[in-house]
């Protein structure tokens, strides 16, 4: 089911100011995108997106001013359509009677602010970006190591917490245990937080639930962080046949994201939390255009073809 954000919750947010069309107050917002009907005061509604929250600044209403009162009660008419949210009038500008009585009669809620036009575009498109983005909740522990956010995934009892624990005394920040809540931004980014219910806390087995902040203090901690890697613990299958060259990336999908995917077979021995770190490390060092791998096998392919030529 599609999400939205109801215009009460808006003036609530942002303290606006009703100044008719209050029984519309439940009407949803199924868009993060705003719209300055520029063009529509001129009378040019072919492609009005009647869907998105309207905002009337200065220029749409003194170019209002320069019409008579039978086209603006025209251009009115239109802009309040039956899908349209709410219009919200910015700077404190006086409101047209013909917008009075058109959103009146249609029930769609007209709104003002004091705030200038372009910040209130910026603040409410925010707002709903945050709360119209697509969620999902993954089991699993959320640590920023490096300044890279690295989800770690895993079975139950594959020793994720003991390695987040591992990760935040030597220095790293964490952000979620056990369930971590994803929200996918409009540019396909996926930013990780914690339930507030378990903020800050880890469960370690055997010790029980430890508050991070309290025994680490406030830099052990994040409240949020974008995802970068997500890294799958799996028990060592000795049948198995592991990517040792790192040359074949994997992605997992989360919501409609591709990330990179590693996977690291947990035995006794490793040192899980060196490993992620250098995990890190690589992918920063891949950003930046720089793959290890791949320059290994490039040198290995020309030292195979010198050692040809020299048999020829």
């Amino acid at each position: 089911m599609p999400k939205s954000v109801k215009v009460s919750d808006l003036v609530r947010q942002f303290q606006l100011e009703i100044i008719a069309g209050e029984d519309g107050l439940k009407r949803g917002i199924a868009v993060d995108d705003l719209y300055r009907p520029g063009l529509e005061m001129a009378g040019y509604f072919h492609y009005h997106p009647t869907e998105r929250v309207q905002i009337l600044g200065k220029t749409e209403l003194a170019f209002l001013e320069t019409l008579d009162s039978a086209e603006r009660n025209e251009r009115m008419s239109r802009l309040c359509d039956d899908e349209t949210p709410c219009v919200i009038v910015t700077r404190g500008l006086d409101v047209p009677n013909e917008l009075i009585e058109q959103a009146t009669a249609k029930t769609i809620p007209l709104l003002r602010s004091n705030a200038a036009t372009t910040y209130m575009i910026g603040r409410i498109t925010n707002f709903l970006e945050s709360r119209l983005a697509p969620t999902a909740t993954i089991h699993g522990v959320l640590v920023d190591v490096y300044g890279i956010g690295m989800l770690i995934t895993g079975s139950s009892g594959i020793g994720k917490s003991e390695t987040a624990l591992e990760l935040v005394k030597r220095g790293h920040r964490l952000v979620a245990d056990d369930a971590v809540e994803i929200k996918q931004t409009s540019d396909g980014q996926l930013h990780g937080s914690a339930p507030e219910l378990i903020r800050y806390l880890l469960e370690i087995r055997g010790l029980g639930i430890i508050n991070v902040m309290t025994l680490f203090g406030a830099g052990a901690i994040r409240t949020q962080k974008r995802i970068s890697v997500v890294i799958k613990l799996e028990n060592w299958q000795q049948e198995k046949q592991y990517d040792r060259l790192g040359l074949d990336e994997e992605l997992t999908r989360i919501i409609d994201t591709d990330i990179p995917l590693v996977t690291v077979p947990v035995r006794p021995g490793r040192n899980l939390a060196v490993i992620i770190e250098v995990a890190a490390m690589n992918y920063r060092l891949k950003r930046m255009g720089y793959n290890a791998a791949l320059q290994f096998t490039n040198k290995l392919t020309e030292t195979i073809s010198e050692d040809m030529d020299d048999y020829e």
